[in-house]
């Protein structure tokens, strides 16, 4: 599916009193989606245990 088949599909699941801001944020929320599955298909990932390691970095900080 294209990425203006998808946009489209997802305005249509929206209720009739969607506002812009609720639109931008659907779109958002497929950009974002899409982004996370082409991390993954070019292995882009960090692991659990990495993630702890840096998140425990930041708070000495």
């Amino acid at each position: 599916m294209s990425i203006k088949q998808q946009v489209l599909s997802a305005i249509q699941r929206l209720p009739d009193d969607v506002n812009f801001r609720d639109v931008n944020e659907e779109i958002a929320l497929l950009a974002a989606v899409e982004e996370a599955e082409d991390d993954i298909r070019e292995n882009r990932l960090v692991s659990n245990t990495e993630m702890k390691s840096r998140i425990e970095e930041w708070l000495i900080r």
